[in-house]
């Protein structure tokens, strides 16, 4: 007695998905940041920031809104941060964040 054979495989099932989006996945593709709303922006840069440096954080976070803030991160930006009496760069992600975070709070002025 002969075993049964698989059934021949289709080149419909190798390989990648389709590029081309069709209506219904448009809905659930993921958002690009800049359509993502600005709370949202602000939240995700401020915990970049928090992971490395949580009282900056907390500090950007006590005077958001006020024209101190952007001078704060402006300064930070310029000069780094100071760990004991050596001043220090920043991360690149960290940086980024803080530059986009003068960003928004300019936006959300």
């Amino acid at each position: 007695m002969t075993e049964p054979k698989d059934p021949p495989i289709q080149n419909k099932d190798i390989g990648f998905p389709s590029i081309e989006w069709e209506d219904e996945q448009l809905a659930t593709r993921p958002m690009p940041l800049h359509e993502r709303p600005l709370q949202a922006r602000i939240d995700r840069e401020m915990a970049v920031v928090a992971a490395q440096h949580i009282r900056i954080a907390i500090a950007i976070e006590n005077m958001w809104g006020h024209k101190e803030c952007l001078e704060y991160i402006q300064s930070l930006v310029l000069s780094g941060y100071k760990e004991g009496q050596k001043r220090m760069g920043f991360k690149p992600e960290v940086l980024a964040a803080l530059m986009n975070l003068a960003t928004l709070h300019e936006t959300d002025n």
